[in-house]
């Protein structure tokens, strides 16, 4: 291959486009949640992931596994955490069976803020992806993002 194979070009414009729609869907939603929850995406994100955690086995996770739910790095989730725990959104206690492990679940106060802010990120999301359908370019990735389901746990 070389840097005017077309495949390679179709690959690059590709990856663009994806990009392009992620900015555009990332920046609709911070806007809307910081305006009307004073949260940002990846603080919604913390709190979305942390709020499905639960009380069985295997149910809170280490924070390498919230880090990549969020898509940032451990230091970078770690400092995230301390904000909203400073915010009383967060709270942190030792692991009952592992005095090394640190568990960090949501406040009544951050799942009240979630919850109000859930429909804003809904909507915004909503928004974005019609928004971009009006693009020839980004209209096909719209309707893959559209047709995605969750993955099922195994």
């Amino acid at each position: 291959m070389t840097a005017t194979d077309p495949a390679l070009t179709a690959l690059a414009q590709g990856w663009c486009a994806l990009s392009l729609l992620h900015g555009r869907i990332e920046t609709h939603i911070e806007r809307a949640l910081q305006s009307r929850h004073d949260l940002s995406v990846r603080e919604y994100s913390l709190l979305d992931v942390l709020s499905r955690q639960h009380a069985g086995e295997g149910g809170h996770l280490q924070m390498k596994q919230v880090a990549d739910a969020v898509v940032l790095s451990q230091s970078a989730t770690t400092r995230l955490v301390t904000r909203l725990e400073d915010r009383g959104l967060l709270e942190r206690y030792l692991c009952p069976t592992d005095r090394r492990g640190i568990y960090t679940d949501v406040t009544e106060a951050g799942l009240t803020l979630l919850e109000e802010a859930r429909p804003t990120n809904d909507t915004a999301l909503r928004e974005a992806l019609d928004e971009a359908a009006k693009n020839p370019d980004l209209a096909p990735l719209v309707r893959v993002v559209e047709t995605l389901k969750a993955p099922v746990p195994a």
